[in-house]
């Protein structure tokens, strides 16, 4: 009997513990099993393989033109630095103030001189009928291109000077300073008074 109370009573206490407010114990699942169902999903979800092989690259052929420097393909590294001394070297252009640069000398007519004045002046009359006062050491017309020797010799210009003023005409010269030992060309345009024009001697 007293046994029997004894098992009793301690069925009460297993009782009285498993009635407690602890949770129950959850099931320990590992994290490579919990990734894998999420991953399944997203790749459901996306209608995608979780494996996805790249397209292969189309092979592209070059010709050899694509490599051929032409004018509508240029090197963008090609130097231009010697392109444009070469230029400057064929074309050089005189630097001083030249009147009637763009009228011949053969085109220009005297119409007038006065020597009462120091220095003496001249009138010339451009083919358009204008008239310039010109004195000793202006340079004057259109300028004479000259090239050096060789086929990519550099081209200058030479000038016509108004070397003298006498009574009846003027005296232009024209020196090459390339070639001082050729004589100066010579050019002597005579007087035409024209209009009235008066000149003094």
């Amino acid at each position: 009997m007293r046994s029997a109370s004894l098992l009793g009573g301690l069925f009460a206490v297993f009782a009285l513990a498993g009635c407690g407010d602890d949770p129950p114990a959850q099931p320990v699942v590992s994290s490579q099993a919990a990734a894998a169902p999420a991953s399944s999903a997203s790749s459901a979800s996306s209608g995608q393989p979780s494996a996805v092989t790249p397209p292969p690259v189309a092979r592209r052929e070059f010709p050899e033109a694509d490599f051929t420097e032409t004018e509508r393909s240029r090197d963008p590294f090609r130097p231009y630095a010697k392109k444009f001394a070469e230029e400057a070297k064929r074309s050089v252009k005189s630097q001083r103030q030249v009147l009637l640069a763009e009228f011949s000398v053969d085109d220009l007519k005297l119409i007038g001189i006065v020597t009462r004045l120091e220095p003496a002046r001249a009138m010339l009359v451009d083919p358009t009928g204008k008239g310039h006062v010109v004195r000793r050491g202006d340079f004057v017309g259109r300028a004479d291109v000259v090239q050096l020797a060789g086929a990519t010799g550099a081209t200058y210009e030479l000038n016509w000077r108004l070397d003298r003023i006498r009574d009846g005409d003027v005296v232009l010269v024209r020196e090459d300073p390339n070639n001082p030992d050729v004589p100066a060309a010579t050019k002597v345009i005579p007087l035409r008074p024209e209009g009235g024009v008066v000149t003094g001697g």
